[in-house]
């Protein structure tokens, strides 16, 4: 089982750490991307006793990039003071970010190009930075770069008028190809695929459920690295779980994205600060420090669709691409755990994989996908109450399911992520012995 490899080697991943998840706005506000990075990654790496000499190579993840420093990857090992020959990348694939740089990490190392990778990802929705409406940035370019006289300022007001045209623009998570946010396009995907509010609802208490059981049995202990803040309060446990949620309080909620709409800030994921790093090494290199391999990739797969269709399906195509390459069907994998952008998305995806029109139509096979048994997918909860900081998401899956595998002894997770733009990613990990 698993992807051939030219040369031989196998990358695995020997563990990860984050930071908890929080709110946006609330405990990490003072905390940028780069900061929030690199706490995850002096985390892991003490975690693990690596010694910052060894690290040859990082990768990260990102959404909303800092735009005085965006190669996040190469802040974050200057700032650690790595070994200035660790080189640093920072890809962006929206909310896929996370798995992107750990794919690109495993598939670096399978390749001979390095033995101990740092990957992962990290956002703050803190910190994005307010735009300018490009008219005024227009005119007061040739001020910043130049050497203006009093007339070129007088000049410049006389173009900033009416005021109204000058007040910073409210940052949308919308497509530049339709202009259509997220939530409209779930929204749509919702009354295409039948998809209740009732369904929604009861979806997500189960993840605010089963992500509070996660946190009441410890079994986030082991990834979670504790974060001080400017009061000098600590921070160690995710901040947006409700453990007493249920359906009749979110049947309470007004739908946000349409006046008839089933979507609520209830059953969508809420805009979060937060990082998580993954350490993967060569198998030879793992086991010459004494370090246990969790887990490995058995194949990775990303998609692409027409947002102006149905933005977030993407999984439904990548997911099956995976297992595919991994040479495995859906009935051989163990756990399964997908992102949760919105409960209408998950629960839609779903229903295609499941649908024998859609494999033939789509897919181009005969038979259905498979259902997914719901007593394995999000066994521990997903987005929807840990929250959602886009390029650190991928990195959280990949850890939680690497774990979980390790200490259930289950063979195979398979994992899909919606990302803007019409994109899926999926991957297929298999625990290494």
């Amino acid at each position: 089982m698993g992807r051939t490899k030219k040369s031989g080697r196998r990358a695995v991943i020997i563990g990860g750490a984050r930071t908890p998840f929080v709110k946006a706005f609330s405990d990490f506000t003072k905390l940028d991307t780069i900061a929030l990075g690199t706490i995850a990654v002096a985390g892991l790496l003490k975690r693990f006793g690596v010694p910052y000499r060894d690290v040859e190579s990082m990768v990260w993840g990102g959404v909303i990039l800092q735009g005085t420093a965006p190669n996040v990857a190469r802040e974050i090992a200057l700032d650690l003071k790595l070994d200035p020959a660790c080189e640093g990348m920072t890809v962006t694939r929206a909310c896929a970010s996370g798995l992107q740089a750990v794919t690109l990490a495993a598939a670096a190392i399978e390749r001979g190009e390095a033995d101990v990778v740092v990957a992962g990802g990290s956002d703050s929705t803190s910190n994005a930075e307010i735009k300018l409406p490009q008219k005024v940035v227009h005119a007061l370019a040739p001020l910043a770069l130049g050497k203006p006289t009093p007339r070129d300022y007088l000049g410049v007001l006389s173009q900033l008028m009416p005021i109204t045209e000058l007040l910073p623009e409210r940052p949308r998570v919308a497509e530049r190809s339709t202009g259509e946010v997220m939530g409209e396009a779930a929204e749509r995907m919702a009354r295409r695929n039948e998809i209740t509010r009732e369904a929604q609802d009861a979806f997500a208490v189960r993840s605010h459920q089963r992500a509070a059981a996660a946190i009441a049995s410890g079994r986030f202990d082991e990834e979670i690295v504790p974060v001080q803040v400017g009061d000098g309060r600590w921070v160690h446990a995710d901040g947006l779980v409700r453990a007493d949620t249920s359906v009749d309080k979110l049947a309470k909620l007004r739908a946000v994205f349409a006046k008839d709409g089933t979507l609520t800030a209830g059953n969508s994921s809420a805009l979060t600060d937060g990082a998580a790093a993954v350490l993967l090494m060569s198998e030879e290199r793992a086991r010459a420090m004494g370090l246990r391999p969790l887990a490995a990739f058995a194949s990775w797969a990303y998609a692409g669709v027409d947002p102006a269709d149905q933005l977030l399906m993407g999984p439904a195509l990548a997911m099956p691409k995976a297992l595919d390459r991994a040479g495995l069907r859906l009935s051989d994998i163990d756990l399964v755990d997908m992102h949760e952008a919105f409960a209408a998305q998950v629960l839609s995806v779903l229903k295609m994989l499941a649908s024998g029109p859609f494999a033939r139509a789509r897919l181009g096979r005969e038979e259905a996908v498979g259902e997914v048994d719901p007593a394995i997918l999000n066994v521990h909860g997903g987005s929807l109450a840990l929250g959602h900081p886009f390029g650190a998401t991928g990195a959280r899956m990949v850890t939680t399911m690497a774990n979980e595998l390790a200490r259930t002894g289950k063979q195979t997770a398979l994992l899909g992520i919606c990302a803007a733009g019409g994109l899926g990613a999926a991957a297929v990990l298999e625990r290494v012995s």
